[in-house]
């Protein structure tokens, strides 16, 4: 549907304010009541451009029970360059014990896949638990992407977390595809992972799960109605670290 400039740039300028509101919102959220990619860990070095928005959304189940529900709003500002700037809050269920956290994130597109033999970027995040104010982590990544046919693309991964509950340093990596063999669909399948020591124990308690360190994996399809719309389903093995195996049904919107 065509509509008049003033009227189109009114309504954009409209949509962008809401998703402010709506971060901010959720910065300031309280205490009491964490990609560019949706569900999928593995990242791509796209952004949007000043000004554009999104919101992916997310719910994954596992054979043990556990449970994570995931809502990730953000815009692109111009600080120079181009900056993704977003919030994820997270509910999720491991061992029966619930927890809710957030996520304050940044990205930046470094080197533009378009005209060069690879693409780069960087993200960064901050996780805080929100039913006690506290830190828990923070996380450095670095996505390079190679176009490798025109319909398949193979993203690579290096980064950094920190754990600031356990107080352990770890270095992550991860590799995936995307290969958009027929419209609307893409299969997108990923390997990640992170390397560092357990976490300590009491004495006399079970020793941490080596899975902590083992590779995860998840692969799914994506459909594409609309240029704006991504609907995900995804199996996975080990998402979290638990060693179970998982379902996941996204929901991602562009505007």
């Amino acid at each position: 549907m065509q509509i008049g400039f003033s009227e189109g740039l009114a309504s954009k300028q409209g949509r962008q304010a809401s998703v402010w509101l709506v971060l901010l919102a959720l910065v300031l959220a309280p205490r009491t009541g964490q990609a560019a990619n949706g569900a999928f860990a593995v990242d791509d070095v796209e952004i949007g451009k000043p000004g554009d928005c999104k919101v992916e959304s997310w719910a994954s189940f596992a054979t043990n029970h556990d449970l994570i529900a995931v809502a990730f709003a953000a815009c692109v500002a111009n600080l120079g360059i181009p900056v993704e700037l977003g919030t994820q809050v997270q509910r999720s269920r491991a061992d029966g014990v619930w927890g809710t956290s957030g996520t304050l994130k940044g990205k930046a597109n470094i080197i533009p896949i378009e005209g060069h033999p690879f693409g780069l970027g960087i993200a960064g995040g901050s996780t805080w638990d929100l039913l006690n104010g506290a830190n828990t982590g923070g996380f450095i990544n670095v996505p390079v992407t190679f176009q490798a046919t025109e319909t398949l693309r193979i993203n690579v991964n290096g980064g950094w977390l920190y754990d600031n509950v356990a107080k352990i340093h770890y270095a992550t990596w991860g590799a995936g595809f995307e290969w958009s063999f027929m419209k609307p669909f893409t299969l997108i399948g990923e390997v990640y992972g992170q390397y560092g020591r357990l976490p300590a124990v009491e004495e006399d308690a079970p020793p941490a799960p080596n899975s902590i360190r083992q590779p995860k994996a998840q692969v799914g399809l994506r459909v594409t109605p609309m240029d704006n719309i991504d609907v995900d389903v995804i199996w996975g093995h080990n998402i979290t670290g638990e060693n179970a195996q998982w379902v996941t049904l996204g929901l991602n919107l562009r505007f």
